[in-house]
């Protein structure tokens, strides 16, 4: 895996333009600019869309400047890698062959530079989300998925704009970032014990790097609020704000 390794994750772009959502891919944009003057591996650790649903023969057009953008990154020899999240997992060859080098459906490990990783969107992760475990379960399912495939484009678009609209982006209080910080350093602190270094998930936003006993926790930010990358130069694991002009 080439070096720096880039991670975002959370950008939820959105089928519905606004000046708001205009604002969010160029700012998005610019850093992917910036990875290209630096070569390696970008990671998206999920979410990079508020909804994805690819048929065989048809993609959603309203990413096409996505689409376009990656693609000129993936040309210029940057590694991409995707792992799906809870708002994009229902992808295909598109996604997976067109356009990343290599997608991941479920959690991923690698090792580089005698440091090794754990990547994880990290949706589930939390004890009591007992409730977002059993959607998982349902709307990953290949008998849900092969059942939405048969609705006609136009109509799974039209109930994927409407629930985009309606969706909410939120930033957690106080009293709720600590007790998703202390979920996560305990599920850290597992993934450290069975000899990984870093951890790396999205999904919470909260854009902070977090030491647990021996290794390092990067929950990266979201990108409507919040917008943070972390990379690995090849000797350690540092998270990084990306200014609203940068």
């Amino acid at each position: 895996m080439d070096l720096p390794i880039y991670f975002i994750s959370d950008i939820h772009l959105m089928l519905n333009n606004s000046e708001e959502e205009e604002h969010r891919r160029k700012k998005l944009y610019r850093f992917m600019n910036y990875v290209r003057t630096t070569r390696g591996t970008l990671f998206f650790v999920g979410d990079v869309f508020d909804f994805y649903f690819e048929y065989p023969d048809m993609v959603p057009k309203a990413y096409f400047d996505f689409y376009n953008k990656a693609y000129q990154l993936k040309k210029a020899g940057v590694d991409l890698r995707f792992v799906v999240g809870n708002h994009d997992y229902w992808l295909m060859d598109f996604m997976k062959k067109k356009i990343m080098n290599k997608t991941y459906f479920d959690d991923t490990t690698f090792s580089v530079n005698g440091k090794n990783f754990y990547i994880t969107h990290g949706d589930g992760i939390l004890s009591w989300d007992w409730g977002y475990r059993l959607l998982k379960h349902i709307i990953r399912n290949p008998a849900f998925i092969w059942c939405f495939r048969w609705l006609h484009p136009t109509i799974g678009y039209k109930i994927a704009r409407k629930i985009s609209r309606s969706g909410r982006h939120s930033v957690h209080s106080e009293e709720s970032k600590l007790e998703i910080r202390n979920e996560l350093k305990q599920a850290a602190a597992n993934q450290f014990d069975n000899g990984f270094d870093y951890m790396v998930c999205g999904h919470y936003h909260l854009g902070e790097m977090i030491q647990v006993n021996q290794g390092k926790l990067a929950v990266l930010g979201d990108w409507v609020h919040n917008p943070f990358y972390a990379v690995f130069d090849g000797e350690d694991l540092t998270i990084h704000p990306w200014g609203q002009d940068a």
